[in-house]
């Protein structure tokens, strides 16, 4: 009877956890729907007529398809130049931001100086303080300097950020003293155990921030709106948005232009996720 008892307990145990796991199993592909949901129908909404588009009751899939948005949007705007804007602005910030957010999150995490604490908690706070807040003071600066239109005034001030900085030092707090006792001891100095020491460890680390910097620069719209005010210089986003308002009606190919803006960050996130795996787990390293 004890047996049975426990057999039939055991039994009762593994159903309760097949049934939880169903249901989480459930709730994520719920959830994932949800998430996927607005890309799919951009995607799907860019191979549609015009009428298909604004049919009411709006519908995800249509009985035709075409490839005219695609076609529209490459004749209709300069696709090809904002396209280079967007990759030098995005890549040269994402280069110059993950090396300088590294040297200075190095040095806050392991080197000792003066006011190193205060300077911390001043770079946070600027965390806290929305684009909104001082974009009209930017404009003004970047305009005295003549650097309106240029890819030194949309480059230069996002050449560093705050968030940068705080992930690189949290990175580099979690790493072991012992790497660098050692490699004093070997005669390396400051910058050659940051180079090639530390650099190597936070390769994770160095990838996540990369992908998280083009992505907010080759997504960002207002910032890269102010500061341009030729076609020329315009960025994707910026283009995409002033071809909306001068071409309201046709939404196709401001969907198929901006699934072509998406292409090249969903690439690279292919590429690049395992690194955000490698990020976590080495994140967790101490002394």
């Amino acid at each position: 009877m004890e047996a049975q008892a426990t057999t039939t307990k055991k039994n009762g145990y593994h159903k309760a956890q097949l049934v939880r796991s169903i249901l989480f199993k459930v709730l994520m592909l719920i959830v994932i729907v949800i998430v996927l949901f607005p890309f799919i129908w951009l995607l799907i909404s860019s191979f549609k007529f015009e009428k298909d588009i604004i049919t009411y009751p709006p519908h995800i899939f249509s009985s035709k398809y075409t490839f005219e948005n695609y076609i529209k949007v490459w004749d209709t705007i300069p696709l090809m130049q904002y396209i280079k804007n967007t990759v030098i602005f995005a890549g040269a910030t994402m280069i110059i931001s993950v090396v300088l957010d590294s040297m200075t999150g190095y040095a806050l995490a392991r080197m000792q100086f003066r006011g190193k604490t205060f300077f911390y908690y001043f770079v946070m706070t600027t965390m806290m303080i929305p684009f909104m807040v001082y974009m009209i003071p930017l404009f003004i600066e970047i305009n005295k300097l003549n650097m309106l239109d240029t890819y030194a005034g949309l480059i230069i001030p996002r050449a560093t950020t705050a968030f940068g900085i705080f992930m690189m030092r949290s990175y580099f707090v979690g790493l072991p003293r012992d790497l660098e006792e050692a490699a004093r001891i070997d005669g390396l100095n400051e910058f050659g155990i940051f180079t090639k020491i530390m650099m190597p460890l936070a390769k994770p680390s160095l990838m996540a921030l990369a992908v998280f910097t083009l992505t907010n620069n080759w997504n960002d719209l207002l910032y890269p709106l102010i500061l341009t005010s030729t076609s020329d210089m315009r960025t994707l986003p910026a283009g995409l948005a002033l071809f909306t308002g001068q071409h309201i009606s046709f939404y196709g190919p401001v969907m198929a232009g901006a699934v072509i803006s998406m292409l090249p960050l969903f690439v690279i996130y292919i590429f690049a996720q395992k690194y955000f795996v490698q990020g976590t787990a080495m994140s967790g390293m101490k002394e």
